[in-house]
């Protein structure tokens, strides 16, 4: 997902907003306290000249599995090809499907048509955002081969009914934790409940590369080492291919920046987690639970780590407009579901079909939230909101 403030100044019908007093997402922040390390990092690879996997990436995927108690980590080039080598890994193809929600980033739904198979769309929890577990099974035929629940803005999905459910009909999970590392439900790390977890490295991620990278965890050791042969265009030897592969590699540059950030990342997401109860206390004090909606965990199950902050607002686009005209940044995550795509319109969904999703749709709108966001930022952020409301300056 890109930076979201570049978007503001080319937005048909947009001149009257004003220029963000402050960005959506502030990596620069981030950057400053930690210069001196990356840049270690940086010099270390580039007097060794190797770039293409090697020990950087090696102790990385090693770091990264040990933390999240996974007992396989697999670097490779995005978040979306974590999901598509799952898939691959997996043997998913044509005339397979996977059922998945409708209401996440495109990649999710993406990955499963990249690979041949169809995507089942199952609408969502409205109180969580992600795939409603009750509706799962009756989406089942006798072509699914999988279940992809999304950790959507950083909260687990429902685990327990959907662990249950796979294992009684014969199916695989794949995680799309693109944006909940760290997260936990049950006190257990999201991306160690089913067969594959996928992570995201993208720059706006809660651990964020320079560019582009993910990452696969697995169980299985076979689907590791064939995970492996996969981003390396389905080698072992070089220049002997078992199998047909693509180019997917995590590059050494990225992973000796992401083993930096890592050591970070419990008191970035501690960060997260203040800011998100502060603007929850902020909100309540200002009296505006007529008009939003915040989110917060359904139950001490679930551990939410707030890569967005994604309230539901009457008259949303009102509200993003006039914080838009006050230099107030906001995104919207995402305004129009998977299913009514015109990318899918062949699979012949209509709206209407998914309900929840597509007045979620309608609805969502997302604050800044990260760690280095200060109490003057939040502040001014619910003044706006209170003023759209309440018509009080």
């Amino acid at each position: 997902m890109p930076q979201s403030t570049i978007e503001n100044s080319s937005k048909p019908g947009s001149a009257n907003l004003a220029q963000p007093a402050f960005d959506f997402l502030d990596l620069r922040v981030q950057y400053a306290a930690i210069r001196d390390e990356v840049m270690a990092a940086v010099t270390r690879v580039m007097e060794s000249q190797q770039f293409i996997l090697g020990p950087e990436v090696a102790l990385f995927e090693q770091e990264f599995a040990a933390k999240f108690n996974a007992k396989h980590a697999v670097g490779c080039a995005s978040g979306t090809d974590a999901l598509i080598l799952a898939l691959m890994s997996a043997g998913i193809g044509a005339g397979d499907e996977v059922i998945t929600t409708p209401f996440s980033f495109i990649a999710t739904a993406g990955s499963i048509a990249f690979v041949g198979a169809t995507p089942v769309f199952v609408d969502i929890d409205p109180a969580t955002f992600n795939i409603d577990p009750e509706k799962i099974e009756g989406a089942i035929t006798p072509k699914t081969r999988a279940i992809m629940p999304v950790h959507l803005f950083g909260l687990p999905a429902d685990l327990d009914p959907i662990v249950a459910l796979a294992k009684k009909r014969k199916l695989l999970i794949i995680e799309d934790a693109a944006q909940a590392i760290l997260s936990r439900y049950n006190n257990r790390f999201i991306g160690t409940f089913g067969d594959f977890g996928c992570f995201s490295f993208f720059p706006s991620k809660n651990l964020g590369g320079a560019g582009e990278g993910g990452l696969i965890t697995t169980g299985d050791p076979k689907m590791a080492e064939r995970l492996k042969m996969l981003r390396v265009h389905g080698s072992k030897k070089k220049y002997f291919h078992d199998i047909l592969g693509t180019n997917s590699r995590l590059h050494a540059l990225q992973a000796a920046i992401l083993r930096v950030k890592l050591r970070h990342l419990d008191a970035w997401t501690d960060g997260r987690l203040k800011r998100a109860a502060r603007y929850r206390d902020l909100f309540e004090q200002a009296g505006l639970s007529a008009f939003i909606t915040c989110p917060r965990p359904p139950s001490s199950q679930f551990q939410h780590v707030y890569n967005q902050f994604t309230i539901r607002a009457q008259r949303r686009d009102a509200l993003k407009e006039h914080l838009g005209s006050r230099g107030m940044p906001s995104e919207i995550y995402y305004p129009l579901c998977i299913h009514l795509q015109s990318a899918f319109a062949h699979l012949g969904y209509r709206e209407g079909q998914m309900p929840q999703s597509e007045r979620a749709s309608r609805e969502v709108l997302s604050l800044p939230v990260f760690p280095e966001l200060t109490d003057a930022q939040q502040d001014q952020v619910v003044k706006e909101i209170r003023i759209f409301y309440q018509g009080k300056s």
